[in-house]
Parts: structure tokens; C-alpha cells; sequence
């Protein structure tokens, strides 16, 4: 059974009670549910009441670190068994993981490798199935990342990240980032220029300043570059002075050089959308509902589709990507776990000029 997606929030230490507190609230909507919550050997609980588990961690957050075990509530009746970790800053430095740090407990919760569809008449398509899949887990990790990081209107975590992998990674290999300020958004570039190059953890350097991160990529030699892989067969350097150009180019245009990128034409998929389009309509009476083999208004039943090394491949140098401004003034960029944001990324410093 393989864990995942891993979500990852930043907030200091004096508010991350609270912030663990409130996203644990926010993907906790059915109380039913028991959460079972462990500070160490002596101290844990099991209840209903986000509460009572909250109450637990500030008497005792400090001296140890925190997890809970809840299950999850997505769309469409999903019920996801998760993993919530609250880390402090003692643990960070001896082992960073967090310092928020969640997870499910199945990675096909959120990317399954079969998909029940109501396929009609039509020709089967790989990559109008590839367009499906990218749906079902972009709505949902967008979800989970925004209740992680953004549960209220606190501000309390000003970045976060999604990806496959159990490690804070450097954002532009990411499936997912979130920033509080969208005018900020230049640091997930920074941060992945100081994780490549100098070897850093992200979660010890996502709080520092735009400032700070600017001067760290300046302590790097003139012409230094990382090198990141762009599709399944081909890579690009990043060098030193784009990371740095970038943080000069204001912060509007930069965003909406993201954004021209995320919407440019890819042909294989646009061509494969009006399929996927048919199919989803055919199915949407039937999502959560688990009726397979149940005759559509047609009559086409719903089909198990298993996701194979095709629909794979076609995702990871197809997939769409997604950039959402929010109504706080923060940020998502997203896409599907199988790709990496270094694309998008690469694509928006181009047509701004910047040789990456």
C-alpha cells in the first residue's frame, strides 16, 4: 500500500497549534469519525471533538511533536483515512518533515488507478481518460491543500506544497504550492533554487523573507545553474541570475506570465478534451455513488477503466496546469501528481524573457 499524496504547510512555531488546529477542523466534517490523536507513549486520545484534541496539543506542544489519525471528508461522499503531523522546531532541525505535514493514507484516494465511467458508444481514449483523471485529482488536492493552509482568514501559513514524494521538495518539482500573498509568488523559484543548489531543506527555509532568499541565491557563484527535468525526455538548467531576474520582474507580471503559460494550447490535450467532456457527462449522475454496471440513461453502463503506462505518460507530458487566484490574494498553481510545476515555470520565464 503506497502512502500519499503529502501535503506540507509552514507556520511559526508559536501559531502552529493553532494552525494545526484549524485545518484539522476544516478536513474533519463528519464527527462520527473518530480522530486519534498521539503526542507520545503517555499522551493521546481518541475522540469527536477537534476540541479536546486541540486542548491536548498546547498542553503538551513544545516538550514533543503531534500527529492525528482522522478520516478526511472530499467531494462527491470521498471519505479519506489521513495523517496529520505537527512538528516543532526542535524536531525540524534534527529531521525536518514538516513543520505541517499531512498525508493519506492510500495514494489512490487521490490518484486511483481505476476510474468507473460511463464510456457510451464512443471509442475508448486513452487521453480523454488521461483528461478525467486530471480532474478528479486536481479537485481534489486543490481542496486538501487550501484546507491545510487556508482553513480561515489567519494568514497564519504563508506557503505550502503538495507532491508524491514524502519530502518537502523543491517547489517547481511539486504537483502543487500555495502562497498566502500572491505578490509573493517569486518564492517558490527562490526556494527551489536554494534546495537544488546549496542542498536545503525546504521546510527550514520556506519562512524566511523574499529578502532573505534573495540574498541566499546571490551568495551563489556567478553562472551557477540546476538542472531539471522538463518532460519525460528532455531536461533544462536553471541558472542563478533567472532566479534572480525573476525576483526583480514584478510580481503582476510574473503571474500572468504563470497564467498565459498554464493556458497556452497543448494540441494532444485540447484535442482530447471534447471526448472527456462526453464522457464526465455520461458519468456525473453516478459520481459517489459506486454503481458500476449500472445502466446509463443510454443505456451504456459504467465501465472500470484501470489506469495504465499510456494514460501515464500522456499525463506527464500532457497534463494541464492549473494557477487560481484566490479571493484573499493568495495563490495555487497546480497540476497532476504524476507532473512536476519546473514546466510551467519554464515556459512563464520565457515568455518574459528570462533564459532559465
Amino acid at each position: 500500500m503506497r502512502e500519499g499524496p503529502f501535503f506540507f504547510a509552514w507556520c511559526d512555531e508559536a501559531q502552529r497549534v493553532d494552525a494545526f488546529g484549524a485545518a484539522l477542523s476544516a478536513l474533519v466534517k463528519e464527527p462520527q469519525y473518530f480522530i486519534r490523536a498521539i503526542m507520545d507513549r503517555d499522551t493521546e486520545c481518541n475522540t469527536t471533538s477537534v476540541g479536546e484534541v486541540v486542548s491536548m496539543l498546547r498542553a503538551h506542544f513544545g516538550r514533543t511533536d503531534a500527529e492525528a489519525y482522522f478520516v478526511a471528508s472530499l467531494s462527491y461522499e470521498h471519505f479519506v483515512h489521513c495523517i496529520l503531523r505537527c512538528f516543532t522546531d526542535r524536531s525540524e532541525r534534527l529531521r525536518p518533515m514538516g513543520p505541517i505535514h499531512m498525508h493519506a493514507r492510500q495514494i489512490e484516494a487521490f490518484s486511483p488507478m481505476h476510474m468507473d465511467l460511463a464510456l457510451g458508444r464512443g471509442p475508448r481514449s486513452v487521453q480523454a481518460e488521461a483528461v478525467l483523471a486530471w480532474h478528479m485529482a486536481l479537485e481534489d488536492i486543490d481542496d486538501v491543500l487550501l484546507r491545510l493552509c487556508a482553513p480561515d482568514a489567519s494568514g497564519r501559513v504563508p506557503t505550502g506544497g503538495c507532491t508524491t514524494a514524502r519530502t518537502w521538495l523543491a517547489p517547481v518539482a511539486m504537483c502543487a504550492t500555495y502562497n498566502a500573498d500572491a505578490r509573493d509568488i517569486a518564492r517558490d523559484l527562490a526556494l527551489s533554487w536554494i534546495c537544488l543548489h546549496d542542498k536545503d531543506r525546504v521546510s527550514r527555509t520556506a519562512g524566511l523573507s523574499l529578502e532573505a532568499l534573495r540574498a541566499r541565491v546571490e551568495a551563489a557563484p556567478p553562472g551557477a545553474c540546476v538542472t531539471l527535468r522538463h518532460v519525460s525526455a528532455h531536461s533544462r538548467s536553471l541558472f542563478r541570475e533567472a532566479v534572480l531576474e525573476a525576483l526583480e520582474t514584478p510580481p503582476s507580471a510574473l503571474l500572468a506570465a504563470l497564467e498565459a503559460a498554464a493556458e497556452a494550447p497543448d494540441g494532444a490535450w485540447r484535442a482530447a478534451e471534447p471526448r472527456a467532456r462526453e464522457i464526465y457527462e455520461r458519468t456525473l449522475p453516478f459520481r459517489g455513488r459506486g454503481e458500476r454496471g449500472t445502466e446509463t440513461g443510454d443505456g451504456s453502463p459504467l465501465s472500470q477503466v484501470e489506469i495504465t503506462l499510456d494514460h501515464f505518460e500522456f499525463l506527464v507530458d500532457h497534463a494541464r496546469f492549473y494557477v487560481r487566484r484566490l479571493p484573499s490574494g493568495g495563490v495555487v498553481l497546480a497540476t497532476h501528481p504524476y507532473r512536476t510545476l519546473w514546466p510551467l515555470w519554464s515556459d512563464a520565464l520565457f515568455s518574459l524573457g528570462i533564459t532559465s
